[in-house]
């Protein structure tokens, strides 16, 4: 059964590279061509495959529909959870999840801190826009007419000397966030807060949501807080690949 089942797999990538006939899927199988007609049937009669006029098997409608609904009913915080409390012991520092909704960055998920000074970031609550660097990151993954015209929409508080001032020094900031896949807020919101992030992509690339390590001045400095970059791009890559499901998802 297991022989069949994987047989019955391998017919999907086939079809995903076009469509195909009775033999040429026997012959990538290595099956005599009753076996593969049988295999071909089978998810005919579940949508997943689909029999043209011109006898050849192309994917199904199902097999779409499937994969849209997958999608939909994934839940990034449920998946990313577990990454960032690893991130957490191993970091000490506060780490929050980020998501894109209705022209808003919204905090998903947030981790506390180890230490004593602590975040007055919630779950829920929006983040400022034109200078955390988890917004930065997924505003600079909108198509280039979007990011303008948010861009010109928005107003620029300056919450401290070095906020973002203008809606050209926003554009410029994304362009470099886009291009460099992760980003800063070093005193931007407060002065005494520096945050590092990295995106969370799903299966075509896109930024899903974006994660951050925050920490204030009194506990690292800015510059101790970018060495902690690679780690926090591991974990965003780690997250990455089981919500896209190219990699399995870890023990809980």
């Amino acid at each position: 059964m297991s022989q069949t089942v994987d047989r019955a797999l391998s017919i999907l990538p086939l079809l995903a590279e076009g469509p195909a006939d009775l033999g040429q899927v026997a012959d990538r199988l290595g099956v005599h061509k009753s076996t593969a007609l049988r295999l071909l049937r089978t998810l005919h009669e579940h949508g997943l495959v689909y029999r043209q006029s011109d006898q050849r098997y192309r994917l199904g409608a199902r097999l779409f529909a499937l994969a849209q609904e997958a999608m939909e009913n994934l839940d990034v915080r449920e998946i990313a959870h577990a990454h960032l409390v690893r991130l957490n012991e191993t970091c000490g520092h506060t780490v929050h999840l980020a998501v894109y909704e209705e022209n808003e960055v919204l905090y998903i998920d947030k981790v506390e801190s180890r230490y004593p000074v602590r975040m007055y970031s919630r779950i829920g609550k929006p983040v400022a826009i034109t200078v955390a660097a988890v917004a930065k990151l997924l505003l600079a993954d909108l198509p280039e007419h979007e990011r303008r015209a948010l861009a010109e929409k928005l107003d620029y508080p300056m919450y401290t000397p070095r906020s973002t001032p203008h809606a050209a020094a926003f554009l410029q900031e994304l362009a470099k966030v886009r291009e460099q896949g992760w980003a800063t807020d070093l005193g931007g919101h407060e002065e005494s807060i520096n945050c590092v992030a990295a995106p969370i992509r799903g299966a075509d690339g896109r930024v899903v949501a974006a994660m951050s390590v925050s920490a204030p001045n009194v506990v690292v400095t800015a510059d101790e807080l970018l060495t902690l970059l690679p780690l926090v791009r591991r974990t965003a890559d780690a997250i990455s690949g089981e919500y896209s499901g190219r990699t399995p998802a870890e023990p809980k």
